[in-house]
């Protein structure tokens, strides 16, 4: 057995197989004198045109892939990106270094921002790359082809290329990133195993046998290939296992766990769970340039509503950390602690009003009862607020998320205003340990086993028992299988997660008593 490393399990399942390198970004030239600058202006054109052309096209995929693809082809067209860089050539600089400047300047602006903002501006790296090699002729940046099955390893991966992984891809390895980057979003819904924030990653060489454990994080290096077949044959047998699984989730002396789906639209329903714990509204408003009509909002809540009547939507969650122009929200210096989700009814009260009665309507002509709950809710008062608004509309089960550590201390009074509770656990973590989702060097301190995070689920959780109110957990947190036995010890009653970890997350209850779960539960977060 070789050396191991270790890392954050975000995705689980095990793999083995040749380790391949994701190739170095193209080197950029010595600055060379400019005789003509519109010919470098011309060039400096050509090359955005050619990276958005590629996005594009490689955006046919659809699905998630599919639209971060195309969110990326858009920062390539932005208007003003290409304006800074012709800029530059008429100041004298060729083509490849007036790229390299342009994007610096919107890397910067986007980090200074921090939130969704500042994971916008590492894609940003990712798209100069790919300007600067159209620009010199080479072949933009992209993944190893070794012609049969690897594992990936890179110090980070951008969302291109996590979108543009191929079947012979069987992990992912990466120095960087967290439980919530794209690497781990986009690897949980292929059910590829992953393990990122793992030091030591990129210093292997390109073919070397390694194993992968997307559960545990642990990485082994090394290994014979003996080794290696066996580890194939334990995930082709867990494989089989988990394709047989079926039925609602239960411990396994009978006690429910309901095992929900997180989307974006009706496209992203799948058969299998028992419902949906989160419909994010926000990907009805992105990559617009206005608010979406009230019958648009009525047909997409309809659409899903007709397949799950009982599903749970969450009201937009967007501000200033995810930016739509036309909501008019005032710059801020930092955007994480600003106006964002709920928070948004105090400048633009017109826009919730309408998602309510799109809801109202959208149930109405479908006969079903949705749940209906707001982001960002930090005091018992603002609950109030939010549960009064929906009520006067017809809808009669009102939440909250939990997502800033004030409203999981006052769980019992903000209950006394709603009927369920849904922790989300990506920004949970953030606030509690001050430690931005998207920081590449905390993603220990966004780790969903942290006991001061399990300590505040149990606190929503006890405080939802006492209540009788269901209380869920709709973050990255709900599809750990391993976590699973653990958060149902707590007293979760429900989890939330991408389709394809609900059978992996129903059998991890299967294997465990109630109590056994409670036994785990206390171990790692005693009570008293």
């Amino acid at each position: 057995m070789g050396d191991r490393l270790k890392g954050l399990g975000v995705s689980p399942g095990l793999a083995a197989g040749p380790a391949y390198r994701l190739a170095d970004p193209p080197r950029l030239p010595a600055p060379r004198p400019v005789t003509e600058p519109a010919a470098e202006a011309a060039a400096v054109a050509k090359a955005l045109q050619a990276v958005a052309a590629d996005l594009n096209r490689r955006a046919a995929v659809g699905g998630q892939a599919g639209e971060i693809l195309e969110a990326l082809a858009m920062i390539a067209e932005d208007p003003m990106l290409l304006e800074g860089a012709e800029q530059r050539t008429a100041q004298g600089l060729d083509a490849p270094h007036a790229l390299e400047a342009a994007f610096g300047e919107h890397r910067e602006a986007l980090a200074a921002l921090g939130g969704y903002l500042a994971e916008r501006a590492a894609d940003l790296d990712d798209l100069k790359h790919r300007a600067i090699a159209a620009v010199l002729g080479l072949p933009m940046p992209g993944l190893p082809e070794p012609g049969h099955p690897h594992v990936l390893v890179a110090r980070d991966l951008s969302p291109a290329d996590t979108a543009a992984l191929t079947a012979d891809v069987v992990a992912l390895v990466t120095e960087r990133g967290g439980p919530t980057s794209h690497t781990a979003i986009l690897a949980r819904g292929r059910g590829l195993p992953a393990v990122v924030a793992c030091p030591g990653a990129v210093s292997l060489t390109d073919g070397t046998l390694v194993s992968v454990d997307g559960a545990t994080g642990e990485v082994v290096t090394g290994i014979t290939a003996s080794e290696v077949s066996r580890v194939r044959e334990r995930a082709g047998a867990e494989r089989a296992r988990l394709a047989a699984s079926h039925g609602p989730g239960r411990t396994a002396d009978g006690h429910p766990v309901r095992l929900l789906l997180n989307i974006g639209s009706a496209a992203d329903l799948r058969p299998g769970a028992e419902g949906v714990g989160l419909f994010r509204t926000e990907f009805l408003f992105l990559d617009r340039a206005d608010l979406p009509t009230f019958d648009e909002q009525v047909a997409a809540y309809a659409a899903v509503l007709a397949e799950v009547p009982d599903a749970v939507i969450r009201t937009l969650d967007a501000g200033t950390d995810k930016p739509l122009p036309f909501l008019g929200l005032p710059a801020e210096d930092n955007p994480a602690l600003g106006v964002r989700g709920f928070r948004v009814d105090r400048i633009r009260p017109a826009v919730l009003d309408t998602q309510l009665e799109a809801i109202a309507e959208a149930a109405r002509a479908t006969g079903a009862e949705p749940r209906v709950m707001a982001p960002m809710i930090t005091t018992r008062a603002e609950a109030a607020a939010f549960a009064a608004r929906a009520t006067a509309r017809g809808i009669g089960h009102v939440g909250v998320m939990i997502e800033v550590p004030a409203a999981a201390l006052q769980a019992g009074e903000i209950l006394r205003e709603v009927s369920f509770l849904s922790i989300g656990t990506n920004d949970l973590a953030q606030y509690t340990f001050a430690a931005d989702r998207q920081h590449p060097d905390l993603a220990d301190l966004l780790d969903p086993w942290q006991p001061a995070l399990l300590r505040l689920i149990g606190e929503c959780a006890r405080a939802g028992q006492a209540a009788g109110k269901p209380v869920g957990v709709c973050g990255e947190a709900g599809a750990d299988a391993r976590l699973a036995p653990v958060l149902a010890g707590l007293g979760v009653t429900s989890l939330s997660m991408a389709a394809v970890m609900v059978p992996a997350v129903r059998e991890a209850l299967a294997g465990h008593t109630l109590q056994q779960c409670r036994d785990q539960a206390a171990s790692l977060v005693p009570v008293g």
